[in-house]
This record gives C-alpha cells, structure tokens and sequence, in this order.
C-alpha cells in the first residue's frame, strides 16, 4: 500500500446490547465492534465528529486503518459497515474487521486517467466516458493500491479501454472475471448529431424515390 497507514483512534466500550449503544450514541460517540482475527469481538466507540469527518473524506470503506484503542495492542482493520440512522443518514454503528498483512480483501478501488493531452480522439473534440470510476480488486491488505491508472495517450474517438488494456498493480486481481469496459472516447455531440441529421436524410430521400417510382408504374 503506497503512502502510510492512518491511525484511527477508538475507546473501548464498556456494556454491549441496544441500551449500551443508546448510551454512547447520547455521550457523542459512535458504537462499533472489532472482530475476526481469532480474537475475540472488542466493543469499541469513536466520536461522532471524527467519525462523521472521516466519513465524509471518501474511501473509509476501502482504507486500511491502524486501530488504536488504549489498552490494546495497534491492529490494521478494514470497515465492513456503517449502519446509518435512515432518515438523517448519520452513522450510528460500525463494523471493523482485524486483518493480517497476508489477508486477502476484496476492495473498491478509484482509476485515475492521465494524458488525455495525448489522445488524438479528444483533442479532435472527442469524450471521455468514465463507465467504472472505481474497479473492484482482491489485493492483499498489507498492500492496497490507492488508484489505478489509466493512460489515454494515442486513444482516438469510439476507441474502449478495458480492464485488459491497463496494467493492474502487483498482487492485484478484478473480481469480474469478463473483459469488462472502464472507459470510452466518444464522438462530440454535434458530430453525432450531424451523423444522425445525414442518416435521417437519406432515409427521406429513398422514401421519395419510392413515391416517384410508384407514381410512374400508375
């Protein structure tokens, strides 16, 4: 994983069960559990605010956190849910599962495209559709990439770019086994539009021709 693990600081919770959870939403603080890891679960609460930052920053599902809870040994884990309140759309709990280095994830992870100066297809006027701004891939957790690149450099219009085309970090593997499409350059929209205008032309032409053709044979 490049760059450097974030913390994410935790209290442990004392009392499981619904009225344990209603007290510590009323103290500020989002209840949560951590389990796997053959240990066992440890009730933990954060506080709203830090949380809800966090949140709100983007990509706390798909991050690999160093936990710190006072009293426990630092250990890497991963957000396997968020419950949110449904109508104020507030976290209100959180799963976190312990992982090993040598852990096997599936994970989200954003493509980044580069050198759109490059491709002859947008410089004529073309667009790049992003179809799958994020591509899920099973990686390792002691090595999730942070994005994956896609470089456009001699794209034309109506060219694709799968997951084929793009070289995947090391370690690295989509969940979808098919050749699916991250991205197109397609045609401006006037160019489309004129290619349209033409067709629908002929069409209204040929069907002249027809009327002529039958009036004659009267």
């Amino acid at each position: 994983m490049a760059g450097e693990i974030p913390d994410l600081v935790a209290l442990e919770r004392t009392g499981t069960g619904k009225g344990a959870a209603r007290q510590a939403r009323r103290d500020g603080m989002v209840p949560g559990i951590v389990f796997g890891g053959e240990k066992d679960p440890l009730p933990i609460q954060i506080p709203f605010n830090e949380l809800f930052k966090r949140l709100k920053a983007g990509r706390f599902k798909s991050t690999l956190w160093n936990l710190k809870v006072e009293g426990h040994e630092d250990v890497r884990v991963i957000c396997r849910d968020v419950q949110r309140d449904v109508v104020k759309d507030l976290p209100t709990h959180l799963d976190l599962m312990r992982l090993r280095r040598t852990t096997k994830i599936a994970l989200y992870i954003p493509v980044e495209f580069i050198n759109e100066e490059e491709a002859p297809g947008i410089k004529k006027g073309g667009v790049l559709t992003v179809v799958r701004p994020e591509v899920e891939l099973v990686c390792t957790a002691g090595d999730i990439p942070e994005k994956i690149t896609v470089d456009l450099t001699g794209l034309e219009i109506n060219d694709v770019v799968t997951i084929s085309s793009v070289d995947l970090p090391n370690g690295t593997k989509p969940t979808i086994d098919r050749d699916f499409v991250i991205a197109n350059i397609s045609a401006p929209t006037g160019l489309a539009s004129s290619d349209d205008e033409e067709v629908e032309g002929a069409e209204e032409v040929a069907a002249d021709e027809v009327e002529v053709v039958g009036k004659d044979e009267e």
